[in-house]
């Protein structure tokens, strides 16, 4: 029995209270974050924990390394990867360069990952960012229009395949628009909708065939005035599973998030309801954690179906890779750019 969210944990290690919490409510997947990470022996020792809390060898277990400002897992036991943009911003007379060394970047972060038993990246961002919108997204976004978003979006996804990690992309349908930090505060998109779906909604449409994607928490009053992406029917029927063509697992962004309202339990009522396959919690604080878990249903029916699909592309015999020499490479191309 497994319940649809996927869930935080407090610190490096896993306590005991969290392993009965776990055992009992059996949630999906776990994501990590920088208070989960020290080094790569105490990341394995505690991916392997929660896999024998979760009785599934292949249970998903998430981190945002994008490379720039959102990097879980860096110095000194980790390099630093680049933001998105930086692949974008390469000469501009070769598309091929660009493509190929996105790929490259993500296959290194696969491997580092993989390493330490992470099999979910949440990567690549596919917002398309316009002039005037928040610096949340900014350089994470891979270029500023559709089309290069889309092009770098799926070298990237095709690297971390390559090296057996999952990819999410994000934020579906699109948060390079939204003039407010869904961490704190809730974007309202004013556009029209047939510039939404020209620019915003395209990069999407051309990876719809990947296996995961985590919603935006961003208010589209062209298709719903009242509700983000998150919880509401609309979007995600009309847009995420409609115009996008979508359909891989869909989760939820962080119910945590100040764009939100209402109890733990309500988002996650909510959340289900409009359409997304599992919700996603990640301060670990256990009294929301109980709320969420509570008001999570058993993973079944086409969610289900989604999620064993979505596992189901992981690869075990992945694409070799020396490490230092691709390393190597990468450096060298993108000191040349600069």
């Amino acid at each position: 029995m497994i319940r649809a969210f996927i869930a935080g944990l407090a610190g490096p290690t896993l306590t005991d209270d969290e392993r009965a919490f776990f055992a009992e409510t059996r949630p999906w997947g776990f994501i990590l974050f920088r208070r989960n990470v020290e080094t790569p022996a105490q990341v394995r020792a505690l991916t392997q924990s929660l896999r024998e809390v979760a009785e599934r060898a292949d249970a998903p277990i998430l981190i945002d390394q994008e490379g720039g400002r959102v990097q879980r897992m860096g110095p000194p036991h980790w390099p630093v990867y680049p933001p998105g943009r930086t692949y974008g911003r390469l000469p501009a007379n070769d598309h091929l360069e660009r493509r190929e060394l996105a790929r490259l970047g993500a296959r290194l972060i696969a491997h580092d990952l993989a390493a330490v038993g992470i099999n979910v990246d949440c990567l690549p961002v596919l917002d398309v960012p316009v002039p005037g919108a928040h610096g949340i997204i900014g350089d994470r976004a891979y270029a500023e229009d559709p089309d290069g978003v889309a092009v770098i979006g799926r070298a990237a996804a095709e690297g971390l395949l390559a090296g057996g990690v999952l990819p999410v992309i994000k934020h579906v349908p699109g948060h390079g628009r939204a003039r407010a930090d869904s961490h704190e505060a809730l974007p309202v998109v004013d556009t029209p909708l047939e510039e939404l779906e020209a620019r915003d909604f395209a990069p999407f449409r051309v990876l719809a065939d990947m296996p995961l994607a985590m919603t935006a928490h961003v208010v589209y009053t062209a298709i719903d005035p009242e509700r983000p992406a998150t919880t509401s029917r609309q979007v995600m029927r009309q847009i995420v599973r409609g115009s996008i063509g979508y359909d891989g697992l869909v989760m939820s962004d962080d119910l945590s998030m100040k764009a939100l309202a209402g109890s733990y339990g309500e988002r996650t009522i909510a959340a289900l309801k409009a359409g997304c396959d599992v919700v996603l919690h990640c301060n670990g604080r256990r009294d929301e954690m109980e709320e969420v878990a509570k008001a999570t249903p058993v993973l079944n029916g086409r969610a289900k179906r989604r999620a064993e699909a979505a596992l189901a592309r992981i690869r075990h015999a992945v694409e070799p890779l020396d490490p230092v020499e691709a390393r190597t490479r990468l450096d060298a191309a993108l000191a040349r750019s600069v």
